[in-house]
């Protein structure tokens, strides 16, 4: 098949003439869902995302794992149709999803058969409050307004937010957002739901009660399929393993598979004098307290990391260490100048036409100081290859690992992160944490809000 442009939809052939016929389906039961030799572009893209991708997803859980960048994302869009009809491009091959060709078939039909959680929840959001936000995809699959009260309890019941049916959105961490977008999926009982790292924000509890509801949703026969960096909570539970690598898939053994870890860096230097300070401070939404009586501070040369659970306010301290948030009351100190700040959703920075004219936008405002070019901090962070490229383009990982670069450029004094590691694979992570060492041992005080127990270490 040649190119599909965004706009493309099924108009001319009825929902029985979408499906694809039998002699597609292989193996002794019809897959829940299958690629068969399927090959995609993006527009421009000079090779392919996914390569003669031929693999099925049957009832279970369905583990997706490969370094970022690989073509993970790219495959799951196949599911819900975003690729191709959103993104457009050059496609190859056929899929199916439920029965339903996926070429030919609306993504507002697809959408009732594969609910989808994407990596980045804070896009994914319509309504003002929890409870409606999940009753939103009940709307758009016409589900009987008598059944809706009931979906929407069901589905906050069974990933433990129940408590947040009436929270405004704007209040959530990025964590409870995460399983706000899975209740919302999980609300309209699709046969498949593919899940875009959903753990990357989530405190150990959260990610347990997040894939245990995963898990439970393959109970009667439906597909989970679950593209993770951070496996150690899910192969246990995995009933198959697709790797992809370069944009091809092959199939793994979830038994087979064993943990690795990253090293921490060794100190070089003692910490210096005090950079930062919060001292008995307060700090909330519309004044209503997040955080009271606050006490903590970080040196030079030294790394603080913020741990507990999602919604205990790790951001709105990170927020207000950065001035970005005022206190309620207590005080607050940091430098006057050389604040480094990456927020929890890096796509607020990107906004140039490359990842390195992102990073020379910043050495530009800090004056350009020490002859500093963006390719020292693009090789450090592993991705001078990707200088060129537009940063929306990019993949989760690679794009989180572009922000970084382009707020460290100018020497800061001061280093604040935001789940820096959110859809990284483990190379990455392990440059992530060199860097970060680095920072420390030329004298920064650098902050970290994380779930990452690499990164805490």
């Amino acid at each position: 098949m040649g190119p599909v442009s965004p706009a493309h939809r099924a108009t001319n052939r009825s929902a029985a003439a979408a499906r694809v016929p039998p002699a597609f389906h292989a193996g002794p039961a019809m897959a829940i869902a299958q690629l068969d030799h399927f090959t995609y572009s993006y527009p421009g893209a000079p090779s392919p995302a996914l390569r003669d991708v031929s693999t099925r997803i049957d009832p279970g859980m369905t583990v997706v794992a490969g370094p970022s960048g690989s073509g993970k994302s790219t495959l799951l869009r196949v599911f819900n149709g975003l690729v191709p009809h959103f993104h457009g491009g050059r496609v190859s091959g056929a899929a199916t999803v439920a029965g339903l060709d996926v070429l030919a078939t609306p993504t507002r039909v697809l959408a009732r058969s594969a609910g989808f959680v994407f990596q980045d929840p804070e896009l994914q959001t319509v309504y003002a409050t929890v409870d409606r936000e999940v009753a939103f995809g009940l709307e758009n699959a016409a589900i009987p307004q008598g059944e809706m009260a009931g979906r929407v309890s069901e589905a906050l019941h069974e990933v433990g937010i129940e408590h947040l049916a009436g929270r405004a959105v704007r209040t959530l961490s990025g964590g409870e957002r995460q399983r706000v977008a899975l209740a919302s999926a999980l609300a309209v009982r699709p046969r498949l739901v593919v899940l875009d790292e959903p753990t990357s924000q989530l405190d150990p509890h959260g990610a347990e009660l997040l894939l245990a509801a995963a898990r439970r949703a393959t109970a009667d026969g439906r597909a989970v399929v679950v593209s993770e960096h951070r496996l150690r909570r899910l192969m246990p539970g995995a009933d198959a393993l697709l790797v992809v690598d370069e944009g091809c898939v092959t199939a793994g053994d979830p038994a087979a598979w064993r943990p690795a870890g990253a090293v921490p860096a060794p100190r070089l230097r003692s910490p210096g004098g005090e950079t930062w300070s919060v001292s008995s401070a307060a700090v909330g939404f519309d004044g209503v307290p997040v955080l009271e009586d606050v006490d903590v501070a970080g040196r030079a040369g030294e790394v603080v990391a913020l741990a507990g659970p999602n919604g205990g306010g790790k951001t709105t301290l990170l927020r207000l260490i950065a001035g970005l948030a005022a206190p309620l009351s207590g005080k607050v100190t940091r430098p006057s100048g050389g604040i480094a700040y990456l927020p929890q959703n890096p796509v607020a920075l990107l906004h140039r036409p490359s990842v390195r004219a992102e990073v020379q936008f910043t050495i530009d405002r800090a004056g350009g100081q020490n002859g500093e070019r963006p390719a020292r901090i693009l090789a450090m962070l592993g991705i001078a290859e990707l200088a060129d490229r537009y940063p929306r383009d990019l993949s989760s990982g690679e794009r989180q690992r572009a922000a970084i670069a382009a707020v460290l450029p100018g020497t800061p004094k001061l280093v604040l992160l935001d789940e820096p590691t959110r859809g990284m694979d483990m190379a990455s992570r392990s440059a992530l944490i060199a860097v970060v060492a680095d920072l420390r041992d030329r004298g920064a005080a650098v902050v970290i809000a994380t779930h990452d127990e690499d990164l805490q270490a």
